[in-house]
């Protein structure tokens, strides 16, 4: 089997893969200091579940990762996933100043890359961005090992501000 020809695997990262509850007090204020709540991601420990997941679904699928996060932190982002020995992969991120809703941006990719390649899975702990890949015809891996790791006021952000 050769890798272009492997189905795809999508993972997001935070509150999938990163737990990002250590820097939720950034998005409590007003404003939200979305500054420092980027600039805080590389302090992110891991979701051992997730990461666990990650690894097995690495052994059929080529990895790829899906997140909200801005394209400013492409660098961070991608030297916490080598720090973590998660496997490379293709890191889609949010362009800067793109503000529209998660599910929407998210949704984009997923029908690009689902175009191509055969995608057996998404993995997210965003509810709203599982229930329109699902919609959409993905199969759906819901994440339930991190319940405190997204906070009421990241929920908010990446369902109605677009911000992550």
């Amino acid at each position: 089997m050769t890798h272009d020809r492997r189905p795809l695997a999508i993972f997001d990262l935070d509150g999938t893969l990163a737990d990002s509850a250590h820097r939720q007090h950034f998005l409590e204020r007003a404003p939200r200091d979305w500054d420092a709540f980027f600039a805080a991601a590389p302090d992110d420990p891991p979701l051992d579940e997730g990461v666990r997941l990650c690894l097995a679904a690495a052994e059929e699928c080529e990895v790829v990762y899906l997140t909200g996060r801005p394209d400013r932190c492409r660098e961070d982002t991608v030297v916490w996933l080598a720090a973590q020995g998660l496997p490379t992969g293709a890191v889609h991120m949010r362009r800067n100043g793109d503000r529209r809703p998660a599910r929407t941006t998210k949704l984009e990719v997923l029908t690009r890359l689902g175009r191509r390649r055969e995608v057996r899975m998404l993995v997210d702990d965003d509810v709203l961005v599982c229930i329109a890949a699902r919609r959409a015809g993905f199969r759906v891996v819901p994440v339930t090992w991190a319940p405190g790791a997204t906070g009421d006021a990241m929920r908010q952000a990446q369902g109605e501000q677009g911000r992550t």
